[in-house]
């Protein structure tokens, strides 16, 4: 197996057991956002790769999707796990500004966006773009940190030397959003993820 392939698993393994020290198990935060968000169908988008944990997640349990991240290094850490797990033909890779997405209106039936909420400058343009390609039966799962899950990333980064920042755009403040824009919002709550799911309102 390639070098590259290997290092990148072996960095894999250390945030994982980074994250289990403090008392987090990714993978079934992971799973938890999955199994709230069933059934799904249809064509599935992942707004956000980052490093592609959920991304690996989504992939393990047998789906095909769509990913997109605006820094191609960033999704290039996500390419080299699903390759060593001999699962990188599940899932299209794409380089995409979420501000300005070139797909086409309505051609997804669900988009996930994990995690990435917080790291956004301009978020409801992102969230107006993930509507306008959403199918009319369609829905959104929008996940990011409790309290205590942020607590924990200011612990992760600070471990790695770093700065977590945080946009003042909440989860709650997409929520109201998103009812404005006629959708039913349910929401859920694991320890440190918390969970939008947003159908929109046939009339």
């Amino acid at each position: 197996m390639e070098k590259e392939v290997l290092e990148n698993h072996q960095r894999y393994l250390e945030r994982k057991a980074l994250y289990k020290s403090f008392g987090c198990d990714i993978d079934k935060e992971r799973e938890f956002i999955i199994a709230k968000a069933q059934p799904l169908y249809g064509d599935i988008l992942e707004a956000g790769t980052g490093k592609g944990h959920f991304a690996f997640s989504l992939a393990r349990q047998g789906y095909k999707f769509t990913t997109f991240d605006i820094s191609e290094e960033e999704q290039n850490f996500a390419k080299l796990t699903l390759k060593y797990f001999d699962l990188d033909s599940f899932v299209e890779f794409k380089i995409e500004n979420g501000e300005t997405l070139s797909f086409e209106d309505g051609i997804f039936d669900i988009i996930f966006s994990i995690n990435t909420l917080h790291h956004l400058i301009n978020p409801y343009k992102v969230i107006d773009e993930i509507i306008r390609v959403l199918s009319f039966e369609g829905k959104i799962i929008l996940s990011d940190f409790t309290r205590e899950g942020f607590q924990l990333m200011d612990k992760i980064h600070k471990n790695e030397g770093n700065i977590h920042q945080v946009s003042k755009v909440t989860l709650a403040d997409i929520e109201k959003y998103l009812s404005t824009k006629g959708f039913r919002v349910e929401k859920y709550k694991s320890r440190f993820q918390k969970v939008l799911i947003a159908y929109q309102q046939l009339v």
